[in-house]
């Protein structure tokens, strides 16, 4: 399963973006997608889990209620809308694939698209 994350780029605090992850094959349609993200100098952290369904997501609690993870009807391309974003919210932003349902541990994504960068102006 290869993976293609989009949609990155700058925006100002306060403002909103979409961010896409598309895979190349149908059989990503029964993952878990997850997407996590590395701001400057620091560890990749978890953001948001959305199960292969779409029906059920995990968030970690700084952006629950700003961002929010969907999938498309095919259930190859997942969305991320972000909203009332941060300065703290600028990183690389990965989508990844697990087998595991709504895992947050990165160890349990067994593929990981190549990250988009978004950067959020004060």
């Amino acid at each position: 399963v290869q993976l293609q994350a989009s949609g990155g780029g700058l925006v100002q605090a306060g403002g909103s973006l979409r961010i896409s992850c598309a895979a190349s094959e149908r059989t990503a349609s029964t993952y878990t997608i997850g997407w996590f993200r590395q701001a400057p100098g620091a560890e990749r952290e978890f953001v948001v889990a959305i199960s292969w369904s779409g029906d059920t997501t995990y968030y970690t609690p700084p952006v629950k209620g700003r961002f929010t993870a969907s999938r498309d009807s095919a259930k190859t391309t997942v969305y991320l809308q972000m909203n009332s974003l941060k300065p703290e919210d600028t990183a690389v932003y990965y989508c990844a694939a697990s087998q595991y349902r709504l895992s947050d541990i990165q160890q349990q994504y067994s593929y990981w698209g190549q990250g988009t960068l978004v950067t959020v102006s004060s």
